[in-house]
């Protein structure tokens, strides 16, 4: 995993330079879409065959990504799989959506609740967590029913956890105590 972090640093900054220079919603999306394909594990299987050429893997997930590429964009994928980087596009998404973030000062924050949360409802919670954690928030809501109700969220290596499992946690430890 911390390989791969390292690996994943110096193209998501040289990325990111590029990306700066022009539209770096448009990047950002198509960056995600390239992340996702290559996430996959019968994809990484077939790239990494002796018997497929470069321009094969480049045409198979330029064309699963269902957008079109830009040219810097292209590029990129390109140099990833002519370097045999595929299995590290994730870990370059995630960086460069993180210096994307960073320079448009906000942050990303997975909520994670017991229950859906949209719409306005996603909007109240959003608007709350943004004056606590003092930023302006990117949030996305995955699904945990375990917390029974309530929801944790994490910001960066902030948590803030207010869920029924952990009141429940925190009651057993005190009665135990």
């Amino acid at each position: 995993m911390a390989e791969l972090t390292t690996i994943a640093r110096p193209y998501a900054e040289a990325l990111f330079q590029v990306a700066s220079k022009g539209d770096v919603a448009a990047w950002s999306r198509q960056v995600a879409a390239l992340s996702a394909v290559a996430s996959d594990e019968q994809l990484r299987r077939f790239a990494d065959s002796p018997k497929v050429t470069a321009d094969q893997v480049f045409d198979l997930i330029s064309s699963v990504t269902g957008m079109p590429l830009e040219t810097g964009v292209q590029n990129f994928l390109r140099t990833v799989i002519e370097n045999g980087r595929l299995v590290a596009l994730p870990a370059i998404a995630e960086q460069f959506q993180a210096l994307v973030n960073a320079a448009s000062g906000v942050s990303d924050a997975v909520i994670y609740s017991a229950y859906p949360i949209e719409g306005e409802q996603l909007a109240e919670v959003v608007a709350s967590l943004e004056k606590r954690f003092a930023r302006k928030l990117s949030a996305r809501v995955e699904l945990e029913p375990e917390l029974i109700g309530g929801i944790r969220v994490v910001v960066g290596d902030e948590v803030l956890d207010t869920s029924v499992k952990a009141r429940l946690e925190r009651m057993k430890v005190a009665l135990s105590a």
